[in-house]
């Protein structure tokens, strides 16, 4: 996509947001020509949307800076049937009550990222035309334009057939009705753009050709690249879980924290989708190594923390970690446990380091306080009790900083 001209193409193809377009010039002719209206649907599986959300809501986010419309699109109804993509195993399902108390956890984000009423973004929830559908009357107006020869063939069906793992017929059914949503969006918003993640492909492929079938319009979609760290672990997950979006799932210091592990091999392509920094000033990050790559990092961590959090909590954040782990805080002010360094070699147990901390008095009580979620280490909290501590966990300082609660630290240190 090196010659589109839209502001918004050029936006996301020098940011390294797309992976595939249904046609990237007809996309770029509309942007160019008129307000496009587009949309990313989210389900409302958990109480807070997560990192691994993060890409297309800045899609969204790009949309609006460039002078076109975002749909939020609440999967309200969607939720209650269960996305297979990418899954092994059907989604629990969940009930009404559920589903509202998850929707009021994750509606309040949108808001840090875009601009809503006066003719901005739209939020909508698709329950609104999903739970009113008259179930034959649905089959014989769009079911008929479904093949399922053509729906076994999609990723999301095709790899669980494969695997010998059950597919519902209420899962089957997700593709058509994220197809009609599009469609529908089509008639109240006039919205011809859907974006989502690659898994979500077949499912827009759809929506676009169920609107050319039933409208007789061209739409379009954008799917952006599966996101994994330089080292191919999938992005967003740590020990202790996903990386939630919400402060009262997960603080801004661990977001921030989060962000400053970024792999070296990250930083420059991370910089760019999570971060509104100018593309020069990226290039110039991107080229620091050594210790001065981990000012890059910090830098980072701040601005990613900045869009979700607010400026004030991302500095908080970034000064903690600060007089936390340098201000002579790492060198002398916290409490220093010297061990063989063939003990790293070997690994040392969590269980044991707390044991040596003096944290805990047995290795039982050091097991409820990782059950707990109370022990961390270098400020990851610690979810299997067998974790063991190797060189590997060695912060720049050569010291590994082993924490229970918000107060008590203590940093090992190999000789």
């Amino acid at each position: 996509m090196s010659s589109v001209k839209s502001d918004f193409l050029q936006e996301l193809t020098s940011r390294g947001f797309i992976h595939q377009c249904t046609d990237e010039a007809g996309l770029d002719k509309l942007a160019r020509a008129e307000t496009v209206t587009g949309y990313t649907g989210f389900d409302c599986t958990a109480p807070s949307l997560h990192v691994g959300n993060l890409v297309s809501i800045m899609m969204l986010r790009k949309l609006q800076q460039t002078g076109h419309r975002p749909i939020v699109l609440i999967g309200g109804g969607t939720t209650k049937v269960g996305d297979p993509s990418g899954k092994n195993e059907a989604r629990k399902l969940l009930t009404d009550a559920e589903i509202a108390a998850n929707i009021a956890g994750i509606e309040s984000v949108f808001s840090k990222f875009l601009s809503f009423g006066n003719g901005g973004a739209v939020m909508v929830n698709n329950a609104d035309w999903l739970d009113t559908l008259n179930y034959i009357e649905f089959l014989r107006d769009y079911g008929r334009h479904f093949s399922v020869n053509r729906m076994l063939t999609y990723d999301s069906v095709k790899l669980r057939l494969e695997r010998e793992q059950p597919l519902s017929f209420i899962e089957f059914n997700y593709m058509v009705l994220q197809a009609y949503d599009y469609v529908e969006l089509y008639k109240r918003y006039g919205c011809r753009l859907q974006m989502g993640g690659s898994d979500q492909w077949g499912n827009i492929v759809n929506g676009v050709e169920l609107g050319r079938r039933t409208e007789g319009v061209e739409l379009f979609g954008l799917t952006t690249p599966l996101l994994t760290t330089a080292s191919g672990a999938k992005m967003g997950k740590t020990a202790s879980g996903a990386v939630w979006l919400n402060p009262d799932m997960l603080s801004p210091y661990d977001y921030w924290q989060f962000w400053r592990n970024t792999e070296d091999g990250d930083v420059e392509r991370f910089l760019k989708l999570f971060t509104e920094l100018p593309l020069k000033e990226i290039a110039k990050l991107a080229k620091l190594e050594g210790a001065e790559l981990n000012e890059a990092k910090k830098t980072f961590a701040t601005e990613a923390t900045a869009l979700v959090h607010g400026r004030d909590a991302a500095d908080r954040a970034a000064e903690t970690a600060r007089t936390t782990f340098e201000q002579g805080a790492i060198a002398s002010s916290l409490p220093t446990i010297e061990v063989p360094r063939a003990d790293l070699k070997a690994g040392l147990g969590v269980l044991n380091a707390s044991l040596l901390a003096g944290f805990v008095q047995s290795t039982g009580e050091a097991r409820r306080q990782i059950k707990g979620g109370g022990l961390k280490i270098n400020d990851e909290p610690v979810s299997d009790d067998r974790r063991m501590l190797t060189s590997d966990d060695l912060t720049q300082e050569g010291v590994i900083k082993l924490s229970l609660g918000k107060k008590r630290h203590v940093l090992i240190r190999p000789v």
